[in-house]
């Protein structure tokens, strides 16, 4: 199980870079209204030991004072990714601690993108929206088309629907990140019809400027995910290529 400070990194990301980490979440548990099969961090209930969130001037102070030793070292960062230990937007300071990102990154790497991976579930939430709509990368998730495929990949907790998650990405006009797992497992497979034919409609319907799809790289704590290798995800999404759409693919 992965456990992040508060500020970490940076570290080398395959989507993003040299980037440098904030976790909005605890620094020894986990909170998240998904408990993905894949997820690096572990089941939710693994990770309960530690509940407390930092505050937003918490996140600033150690976010500036981070930034200004990598400043000073002459350290290179792409991207200041909010991600961590469970679903940023869970954070009540969400927006207040993207706005201060910003104005930090704009003092001290203005080149660097601001980068915020993210379920999805809270872009109903108005404070949440507006802050999606500051970062440079909002990478938003959907890993199955179908509400099924969803409880067999990420058991969201409480409500869950693809259809809403889709309605309310449709806010964005497509100037968004939508971001896929591509797996094999024992309760659900990614390239199988009609979960592929349905997630492709969905990227058709909502034409994100740009969609990330990608594969395990690390332990899960479901056992018997297997990924799948670079070509066979080309091949998978070759009729969206064909298309025009902007298809990132890292195995």
């Amino acid at each position: 199980m992965m456990r992040e400070t508060t500020v970490f990194g940076p570290i080398y990301s395959r989507r993003l870079g040299r980037s440098l980490g904030i976790n909005l979440l605890p620094e020894r548990g986990k909170l998240c209204n998904f408990d993905c099969i894949y997820c690096e961090c572990g089941w939710n209930r693994d990770g309960r030991e530690d509940r407390r969130l930092p505050s937003v001037s918490e996140v600033l102070d150690a976010l500036g004072k981070r930034l200004s030793e990598c400043a000073a070292a002459g350290t290179a960062i792409d991207s200041i990714t909010f991600s961590g230990d469970g679903e940023p937007t869970l954070n009540p300071g969400f927006a207040g601690i993207v706005e201060g990102t910003v104005a930090l990154r704009d003092s001290f790497y203005p080149a660097a993108k601001v980068s915020v991976l993210s379920n999805a579930t809270g872009i109903w939430r108005d404070d949440v929206f507006e802050a999606l709509r500051k970062v440079d990368n909002p990478i938003l998730k959907i890993d199955a088309a179908t509400d099924e495929g969803a409880r067999a990949v990420n058991s969201p907790q409480g409500e869950y629907s693809v259809a809403r998650i889709g309605s309310g990405l449709e806010r964005f006009g497509g100037d968004f990140i939508l971001q896929t797992m591509f797996l094999r497992s024992p309760v659900f497979e990614t390239g199988a019809e009609p979960n592929l034919s349905l997630w492709m409609d969905i990227v058709r319907r909502l034409r994100p400027r740009e969609t990330m799809v990608y594969t395990i790289a690390r332990e899960t704590p479901m056992k018997g995910l297997e990924p799948y290798s670079e070509s066979e995800m080309r091949s998978l999404v070759k009729p969206l290529l064909d298309e025009g759409f902007r298809i990132r693919i890292n195995g």
